[in-house]
C-alpha cells in the first residue's frame, strides 16, 4: 500500500464515545489526525437491580453512534473500527446492544477484554510520545476501569484493568454532596484496597524503582485544565507533555471535595457531566501515584482510539520498526498461555500442524475458510489440552474455560470465545445449541466452531500417542469419500494406534461434511499429491 488511507477508529467507553478519524501515510508509515468527536452518553448508567444497559443509555449511544458513522463518511474514511470496554463488557445485556447497534447502524463493535485495552492503550501512548527505552507507568481513568501499564517502548512488561472508574465509583460510593469526610474516607480505603494489587505487581516489576508515570484520557485531561485554571494560566497549548507533581494533584482532590457539584460547575466552570464525576476520577488517580510513589504525571493526548489505529495498522503490515514486535502479540500469547497452563507443546505443535494441513488442503472444497479462521484453529490446537492443569477428567471443559479467562492479547472477546469453543470441542460431544455457551453465539460464530473443531478432532486423533507418529497428511477427495494418506514420521511404524482413534473419531467430521474418511498409511509411492482435488 502506497497512497494515503483514511480511518476512523471509535471507543465506545463507560462515560463516553470517541471518535478518532487519521490519514495513515503508508510509505513513513505513520498518521494525521483529521477530525476528533467526543460525546459524553453515559453508557454505564445501568439499572441497579439487573446491571443492564439502561434504554435511555442505550438510545444516547446509538444516537452518538450515528452521528460518528455520518462524520466517517463526510471525511470518506475506507475503514472504520469501533471498539466496547468495561460498560458493555459486564452488561449482561452488552452482547444485545451490540447487536442492535450493528442491525441499526451497520456498525461492527468488537468487545475488548480489560488486558487488551490496556495493551491498546500502551500502543496509543507509543504513537504520540518516545520512551527512550525507559520504564514508564500509563494509567487511564475511564468511566468503568482503570487500566496501569508498564513498559519502555518495547513489549509492555505489565497490562491490568482494574473495576474503578470515574462513573462507577461515583454511581456506586458517593450518595454526599459535598462528599462527607466520613464517606471521603472510606472512598480512599475502598480504592487503597482495589489498587492493591495491581500497585503491588507494578512495584514488584520494578524492584522498588521511581519512574515516571504517563496519564490519558478525559479525567486526567480535566484535571491538567482544571489546575491551569485555578492558577491563572491559560491552558497550555498543547497539552501534550505537560506535567503535574503529586502534591498539585493532591491539592485539586482538597479543592474538589470542598465544592458541591452546583459549586464545581459554576466556580471551576466545569460542564455538567464533568463536575459530577470528577472528584472521583482525581480520587484514582490521587491514591495510584500514593501507592506507586510517583512524584509527578505527564500528559498524553494519545489513548485507546489511536491505539485502534496502530493496531490496525500493526495487523495490515505498516508500523513503526519500534512497535514491529507487536506484529507478533496474538502467537506469543498463545504461547504464553500455554507455558502457565503446562500444555506439551510439542503435542501442540502437532496436532496444530496437521490441523492446518486438513485446512489447508480441503479450503474451497470443503470449506470457505480464510485467515482468520486458520488462526484460531492454530490457537485452539496449540491450547487444546490445556485443560489438563485443573484435571484430566472432563479436560476439554476445563480447557475452555482457562482460553477463555486467560487473558489472550491481541483478539477480541468473540475471538477468544471462539477459539475457547474450538477446544472445548475436540473430544466427546460435538457442538449442541442446547449448551449454553455455544448456544449464546451468533450464527456465523457458531458454524465456524462446528467446522474447526472437527478439524481439530482429526488432528489430535492422530497424535494420539503424542509422539509425532504421522508427519504429514495429503487430501484426495473423490465424492463420497475424502482419503486420508497418513506418512509416518517412521517408515516401520505401523501407526496402528493413530488409525484406530482416528476411526472413532471420525464420526463427527463425516457426518458435519457428508462424506466418509477413509485412512491409508502411505508412503512417497502411494500418492505425490499434496492439494485437495475434486477427483477425476
Amino acid at each position: 500500500m502506497t497512497e494515503s488511507l483514511v480511518l476512523a477508529a471509535i471507543d465506545v467507553g463507560t462515560n463516553s464515545i470517541h471518535m478518532v478519524v487519521v490519514r495513515i501515510q503508508p510509505q513513513i508509515p505513520a498518521f494525521t489526525v483529521i477530525a476528533r468527536e467526543k460525546e459524553t452518553v453515559r453508557l454505564g448508567e445501568r439499572c441497579p437491580q439487573t446491571g443492564n444497559l439502561i434504554p435511555e443509555a442505550m438510545a444516547r449511544a446509538l444516537e452518538a453512534l450515528q452521528r460518528c458513522l455520518t462524520l466517517s463518511q463526510i471525511h470518506q474514511a475506507a475503514v472504520t473500527i469501533a471498539v466496547a470496554t468495561s460498560a458493555v463488557r459486564e452488561a449482561p445485556n452488552g452482547t444485545e446492544f451490540l447487536q442492535r447497534v450493528a442491525a441499526e447502524t451497520g456498525l461492527i463493535i468488537d468487545l475488548i477484554a480489560g488486558v487488551e485495552e490496556a495493551r491498546c492503550i500502551y500502543l496509543g501512548v507509543l504513537s504520540g510520545m518516545e520512551l527512550h527505552r525507559q520504564p514508564h507507568v500509563v494509567i487511564d481513568i475511564g468511566g468503568g476501569s482503570t487500566e496501569l501499564i508498564l513498559g519502555d517502548g518495547s513489549e509492555p512488561q505489565y497490562l491490568s484493568s482494574t473495576k474503578v472508574g470515574a462513573v462507577r465509583l461515583t454511581q456506586e460510593m458517593i450518595t454526599t454532596d459535598p462528599i462527607s469526610n466520613a464517606e471521603y474516607d472510606w472512598l480512599r480505603a475502598y480504592l487503597q484496597g482495589m489498587l492493591e494489587w495491581p500497585t503491588h505487581d507494578l512495584r514488584q516489576k520494578l524492584c522498588r524503582q521511581t519512574v515516571p508515570m504517563i496519564g490519558t484520557s478525559g479525567t486526567i485531561e480535566a484535571l491538567f485544565l482544571l489546575h491551569a485554571q485555578i492558577s491563572g494560566s491559560p491552558p497550555p497549548q498543547p497539552l501534550q507533555g505537560q506535567k503535574l507533581t503529586r502534591s498539585q494533584i493532591q491539592n485539586l482532590v482538597q479543592k474538589l471535595r470542598s465544592l458541591n457539584d452546583q459549586q464545581r460547575r459554576e466556580q471551576l466552570h466545569l460542564p455538567p457531566k464533568r463536575s459530577e464525576i470528577i472528584l472521583a476520577g482525581a480520587m484514582i488517580l490521587q491514591e495510584t501515584m500514593q501507592l506507586l510513589n510517583c512524584d509527578q504525571i505527564i500528559y498524553c493526548e494519545r489513548a485507546l482510539r489511536e491505539g485502534i489505529i496502530v493496531n490496525w495498522m500493526i495487523n495490515h503490515g505498516l508500523i513503526a520498526d519500534h512497535l514491529r514486535y507487536q506484529s507478533s502479540v496474538r502467537q506469543r500469547s498463545v504461547y504464553k498461555l500455554a507455558d502457565k497452563y503446562r500444555v506439551r507443546l510439542e503435542h501442540g505443535k502437532q496436532v496444530a500442524a496437521l490441523a492446518l494441513e486438513l485446512f489447508d488442503q480441503t479450503q474451497g472444497e470443503l470449506h470457505p475458510g480464510n485467515a482468520l479462521e486458520r488462526e484460531y484453529l492454530w490457537g485452539a490446537a496449540i491450547l487444546h489440552n490445556c485443560g489438563h492443569f485443573i484435571s484430566h477428567d472432563a479436560h476439554h471443559k476445563h480447557s475452555y474455560y482457562l482460553i477463555r479467562y486467560g487473558e489472550l492479547l491481541g483478539y477480541t472477546e468473540n475471538e477468544i470465545e471462539i477459539i475457547a469453543h474450538i477446544a472445548r470441542y475436540h473430544r466427546k460431544s460435538p457442538p449442541k445449541r442446547k449448551h449454553e455457551a455455544y448456544g449464546a453465539l451468533d450464527k456465523t460464530s457458531r458454524t465456524m466452531v462446528e467446522r474447526l473443531s472437527a478439524f481439530l478432532r482429526i488432528a489430535v486423533a492422530l497424535d494420539r500417542r503424542q509422539i509425532g507418529a504421522i508427519h504429514h497428511l495429503e487430501c484426495r477427495l473423490e465424492h463420497p469419500d475424502l482419503h486420508l494418506y497418513l506418512y509416518p514420521q517412521k517408515p516401520e511404524d505401523d501407526c496402528t494406534l493413530e488409525l484406530w482413534n482416528l476411526s472413532y473419531k471420525k464420526t463427527f467430521f463425516e457426518s458435519l461434511f457428508n462424506l466418509q474418511v477413509q485412512s491409508h498409511l502411505a508412503t512417497r509411492k502411494t500418492t505425490k499429491k499434496k492439494k485437495i482435488s475434486a477427483g477425476s
